[in-house]
């Protein structure tokens, strides 16, 4: 499968309160909106995209309908500790502070009104234990 696209579609019972979390707090823009769907576009990077869905929408098939339940999103970031103080002065929960991890990252994690996870994330070089685990041209030491 050649992949043109790929971003996350979260479903909501809320569109609307959804897509303005992630307008507000991550900079994002509407490529389209409406009542029952938002596709929200980085205003920073266009190949960064993500969709919110309303969850009992007819093209959902019934027995997929409802609400997101165990997502964890991952936005890779260049400046994580200017976005962490964006985050805690925007009034975001944080519910992981921001740390390094010996696996080879600088993260926090927030979540918006559905209970999402938001993992902001910078890779750091890992600690030498990790190192191995890293296909060679991921590794960042």
């Amino acid at each position: 499968m050649k992949c043109t696209q790929f971003y996350p579609v979260i479903m909501t019972g809320d569109v609307a309160r959804t897509a303005r979390f992630y307008q507000d707090h991550f900079r994002f823009q509407p490529a389209f909106e409406s009542d029952w769907y938002v596709h929200l576009q980085s205003s920073e990077d266009e190949s960064v995209n993500i969709a919110i869905l309303d969850g009992d929408h007819e093209t959902v098939p019934e027995s997929a309908r409802g609400r997101v339940a165990g997502l964890l999103i991952n936005f890779e970031v260049e400046d994580v500790d200017a976005e962490f103080e964006r985050a805690k002065s925007g009034g975001l929960p944080i519910l992981l502070a921001l740390k390094d991890e010996p696996f080879g990252q600088r993260h926090f994690i927030t979540q918006d009104p559905n209970g999402v996870l938001i993992d902001v994330i910078k890779p750091i070089p890992p600690a030498a234990e990790f190192v191995e685990q890293f296909a060679t041209e991921h590794a960042k030491a």
